[in-house]
């Protein structure tokens, strides 16, 4: 099969990696593709929002199925686009790509659904909402509705915190569009969970659930970022719970969505806040695979996720997934600044001799016209490994983190803290 993977991130390297492993035989590109991906695959230099290219890209390499990984181009209508022309794609088109795009509209579906979520109210006017903080109760979470590449949603302790939110949003455009409309909303007690469902729109088929590390800094302090680090699989996702979210969460969502002619086929990401009566709380929704998770999922797959995601494109019955045993943990290394700026074209030394089980993939890195490999964005690294045990696993994964070396490199070694105190 020839197979086009959209984006060039840790979670594209993944793709590209697992669905190489999955088939020898598969021919792989990826758009645009990364030094990683560049060792397992055909990159091809045409930028991820590039629809047109994109689509003359699939017409070119006579692609059999697409996998788009970023949300910007769902939400720009590639699939779309691809779907029109008759291709086969993996990734919902642009108006069900819109439960991630538009967080207001991802709160009108969960309404109509009776999907469990936090109370809120929506503004596109910064006196009104304001108003509205002022009469809050404390603490508070401001989002921005469109598009901040996971850094627009703000834990506020104080309404004094969450004005400041809302000016930045409305008022001074931090986040440009995106920020226009915001949702005020209530903050909801509990862990956080990340359930990733391959969907043809009407069933689901689960991967191995996920924790992501938001905050920068160990201890879940600092800013939010788009991600330090996760692990899979997560024994606070029992069989119980995750058929919980199944049937209270995901199918009715699905349903939702085609009642508004909003068909979803790909990956349907509901991030979760379990709160300790087992209510699985939506946090957001994602219109695709999630990142980091995705590259502590992936690894565990042993095979069938090539043939899970076509038939998902195809809107067939969706097949069985074969998974290895034990666990994955993923530690990001980022940029110096990041999340505020990132330092790039600072040159990174990977060791030769990190030990089996670990795999570094590229997020943030380019080569330089002398053939080194720098930093290219926030993310630039995330170094997984997968061992019988998740302590194992843990160690594994901070350890070969910690001697990958470039300046100002940030990481948390704390990946999992709440898995190690179970």
């Amino acid at each position: 099969m020839r197979i086009l993977i959209v984006g060039g991130g840790g979670r594209e390297h993944a793709i590209a990696l697992a669905v190489a492993a999955d088939d020898p035989s598969h021919l792989v590109y990826v758009a645009p593709g990364n030094p990683g991906t560049a060792t397992i695959a055909t990159n091809v230099p045409v930028p991820a929002d590039d629809i047109d290219r994109l689509a003359d890209a699939v017409d070119m390499y006579a692609i059999d199925l697409t996998i788009i990984g970023p949300e910007v181009p769902l939400a720009l209508g590639l699939a779309d686009r691809l779907l029109a022309e008759g291709r086969v794609v993996f990734g919902p088109i642009a108006a069900a790509a819109a439960i991630e795009s538009s967080k207001a509209f991802a709160k009108e579906v969960m309404a109509a659904a009776g999907v469990p979520t936090a109370a809120s109210r929506t503004f596109d006017n910064l006196h009104d909402a304001l108003a509205f903080i002022d009469r809050h109760d404390e603490p508070l979470v401001v989002k921005a509705s469109g598009l901040a590449a996971g850094k627009g949603a703000v834990v506020c302790a104080t309404r004094l915190e969450a004005r400041e939110a809302a000016r930045e949003m409305i008022g001074d455009r931090r986040f440009g569009s995106a920020g226009d409309v915001i949702v005020v909303e209530d903050f909801l007690v509990g862990e956080e969970l990340s359930v990733m469902a391959v969907t043809n729109g009407r069933e689901v088929r689960l991967l191995p659930a996920a924790q992501d590390h938001k905050r920068l800094l160990e201890g879940d302090h600092g800013p939010n970022t788009g991600g330090m680090g996760a692990y899979a699989p997560v024994k606070i996702a029992t069989p119980g719970v995750l058929a919980r979210i199944v049937n209270e969460v995901l199918l009715p969502t699905l349903q939702e969505l085609a009642v508004r002619d909003a068909p979803f086929r790909g990956v349907l990401y509901a991030g979760l806040m379990m709160h300790p009566d087992g209510t699985p709380n939506v946090v957001e929704f994602n219109c695709r695979l999630g990142d980091p998770e995705t590259e502590a999922i992936l690894p565990l797959v042993k095979s069938g996720l090539v043939a899970l995601f076509d038939a998902a494109a195809r809107g067939a019955p969706l097949p069985p997934l074969e998974l290895h045993d034990g666990a994955a943990v993923t530690t990001v290394l980022a940029s110096e600044g990041y999340p505020e700026s990132a330092r790039k074209d600072v040159s990174i030394t990977i060791p030769g001799d990190l030990p089996d089980g670990v795999t570094v993939y590229h997020a943030g890195t380019t080569h330089r016209d002398d053939g080194v490999l720098v930093t290219n964005g926030g993310r630039v690294l995330a170094v997984t490994a997968v061992a019988p045990t998740f302590a194992e696993a843990q160690a594994l994964s901070r350890d070969a983190a910690a001697r990958i070396q470039f300046q100002g490199r940030q990481f948390r070694r704390d990946i999992g803290w709440r898995e190690s105190n179970r």
